[in-house]
């Protein structure tokens, strides 16, 4: 069965291009155009990622991504035109696991999905059955964290960087390395940034080290 992807943008040009480079790879490719019908695409066709833009009419990106992770949690890869910070970070927190700033390549943005619809859900093999770093308890199989008696939310992404760091307490773990395992690509370093400072918001400022110029370390306490 092939692997759905819906795409929500309200660029006719974008996300027609995307749609066909997506459907040439094999996915089957549902469009919306509008905050209000893609999540209401979302709910119906239960897609297996979603390609949403930020900048939508009826409900924005974010509110959009709020409502799709509220009914059941699904990859989404976020498009914006802007690169502010606040912006990313915001996107991360309300569920989305992975974005791309425009003008992107449409090749970069394929690879992506593959490596999203790869890691959602899946343990490595020969996982073992748990992992434990101080007060931080990793379960690989079912994909769930708890740090001092807490259960936050992650996104694929950050529990695959966090399990990747976990893996290695407090050895340094450059930026170019923790991309090439958890995202599967060669891309900006500065990718693991964000995604650092969200799961320091969900599990403590404390857990992870930032090396600077080279990477980050998991805190081994």
């Amino acid at each position: 069965m092939r692997r759905k992807v819906l795409i929500v943008e309200d660029e006719r040009t974008i996300a027609d291009s995307v749609a066909a480079r997506l459907r040439a790879e094999g996915f089957a490719v549902e469009l919306a155009h509008d905050g209000p019908a893609g999540v209401a695409a979302a709910e119906a066709g239960e897609p297996d990622l979603v390609v949403l833009d930020l900048m939508l009419p009826g409900y924005d990106g974010l509110e959009v991504c709020r409502r799709i992770q509220a009914r059941r949690p699904v990859p989404v890869l976020m498009l914006t035109a802007r690169a502010d910070e606040n912006d990313l970070l915001v996107g991360l927190a309300v569920g989305a696991d992975d974005y791309l700033t425009k003008p992107f390549s449409i090749r970069e943005l394929a690879a992506r999905v593959h490596a999203l619809l790869r890691r959602a859900g899946h343990a490595a093999p020969n996982e073992p059955d748990r992992i434990v770093v101080g007060d931080l308890e990793i379960d690989p199989v079912r994909r769930r964290v708890r740090r001092a008696g807490t259960e936050p939310h992650l996104t694929p992404i950050e529990f695959d960087l966090l399990t990747t760091l976990a893996r290695r307490p407090d050895a340094v773990i450059s930026r170019e390395e923790l991309v090439a395992r958890v995202w599967g690509w060669e891309g900006p370093p500065r990718t693991v940034d964000s995604h650092v400072k969200a799961l320091r918001r969900k599990l403590g400022a404390d857990l992870i080290r930032t090396v600077h110029g080279v990477g980050y370390a998991l805190e081994a306490k």
